[in-house]
């Protein structure tokens, strides 16, 4: 069987279920061997790679050239008609050597007010699309011209849409393409600029024993990443998902934002009123909000927002915390989705069907040290927890998912033999 290793993209999820997309476990331990193919594009290098339609190459990525087409768009949150500039751009179709289970596109943009972007997403067999096109996102950074949402109801007998992940269900996918569509408000100047976009494609995990994954060279390291509580805003802010319980991954993408120097400055959150404990991650909330899943984890919405501040940003999918050590050996603390119940992770007491958590680094032992943000108060946040069990929750419960966010000066790691990261 084809075998890689990957980063492979998929979507996120706070302390509030994220549908269907969650797995369930039979037993045993999900094994890193697995197959996950990742692709990305950077522009405006892989511009003609693809098919742009109204798009011109720009210093800093695609934007929409002198002729675009146009679009007219009813906002389904405001019931707000407008018509937008549109221009397109779509990828080749990227063979992957195996039938995926799953894929998820994440990017990075810079949408100014009154632009947002439409990302679509389908799957190919041998010579002929075997899914129709789905929509797996219609983002931007602000809100003043769509409400940022994933597309619910998408399903038929070849796929369905859950938030921010195509899950294959009945066609065969053995390669994908994406789409993505930059829209301009007529009344407005500044228009969108697309940098990167990319797609995860794999196969579910297999369940076997993961004592074989050798170590990835961090142990005894523990980066220095801030301790942010969101508990400490369950009493304060209620939009965007609910408040502080909720909103896990933002505050985790604050904590790292803060770790690289690179979160909002005061004037961004000022509008936070009253501020509360950190108005910093009451704008990651807003900012991350999905409109149509009604929560502020959706997982490239998450780093589509690191990646406005001048991070490279991307969801991926590890299958070991073997491979999670590289990152953390190269300085790089990465963000981890898990499901478990109470004491299931001696040292997490409560129940989640998902839960994001900054692995911030390993004990000399190998067990990781996490900035869990569901702590009481920040001095809390710290926790060490047994290795063997969390690997599993983290596995079991989202597949191995990982936010990755670093300045491009950062390098990734060298990734580990038939890797293609």
């Amino acid at each position: 069987m084809h075998k890689t290793f990957g980063y492979a993209m998929l979507g996120g999820n706070d302390r509030q279920p994220h549908g269907p997309r969650t797995r369930s476990t039979p037993g045993g331990i999900l094994m890193p061997g697995r197959d996950i193919a990742y692709r990305r594009f950077r522009f405006p290098a892989d511009r003609n790679v693809g098919r742009a339609d109204g798009l011109t190459a720009g210093p800093d990525g695609l934007a929409l050239d002198g002729t675009p087409g146009s679009l007219t768009h009813t906002d389904p949150h405001s019931g707000t008609t407008a018509e937008y500039a549109a221009g397109s751009w779509t990828s080749p179709v990227t063979p992957l050597g195996f039938a995926a289970a799953e894929l998820v596109p994440s990017w990075t943009a810079h949408t100014p007010p009154g632009c947002w972007l439409r990302v679509q997403l389908r799957g190919w067999a041998g010579d002929a699309a075997s899914t129709g096109w789905y929509e797996l996102g219609i983002w931007a950074a602000d809100d003043s011209a769509v409400h940022r949402a994933s597309v619910p109801g998408q399903e038929d007998d070849r796929a369905r849409v859950a938030a921010d992940t195509l899950r294959v269900t009945g066609a065969t996918v053995t390669g994908w393409q994406v789409r993505v569509t930059l829209l301009r408000r007529l009344d407005v100047a500044d228009g969108p600029v697309l940098r990167t976009v990319g797609v995860v494609a794999s196969t579910d995990p297999p369940y076997a024993d993961m004592g074989s994954a050798l170590p990835g060279g961090a142990r005894g390291r523990v980066l220095d990443v801030p301790r942010y509580a969101q508990r400490l805003h369950a009493t304060g802010e209620t939009r965007w998902g609910g408040g502080g319980d909720s909103w896990c991954s933002p505050t985790c993408v604050s904590m790292v934002l803060d770790f690289w120097g690179a979160g909002p400055t005061p004037d961004r959150y000022a509008w936070v009123t009253p501020p509360g404990p950190r108005p910093r991650v009451v704008h990651a909330a807003r900012h991350c909000y999905d409109h149509a899943y009604a929560g502020a984890g959706n997982w490239p919405f998450n780093t589509a927002y690191a990646a406005t501040h001048g991070v490279d940003a991307f969801v991926t999918r590890l299958r070991s915390l073997a491979e999670a050590e590289l990152f953390v050996a190269a300085g790089i603390p990465l963000i981890v989705s898990a499901a478990f119940t109470a004491g299931q992770v001696p040292g997490l007491d409560y129940d989640t069907r998902g839960h994001l958590v900054v692995l911030a680094g390993f004990t000399a032992d190998g067990d990781p040290v996490l900035n869990d943000p569901y702590a009481p108060d920040d001095e809390r946040v710290r926790r060490t927890v047994p290795r063997a069990p969390f690997e599993h929750a983290w596995q079991a419960g989202s597949g191995g998912i990982a936010y990755v966010l670093r300045p491009e000066s950062t390098p990734l790691p060298p990734p580990p033999a038939q890797a293609n990261w």
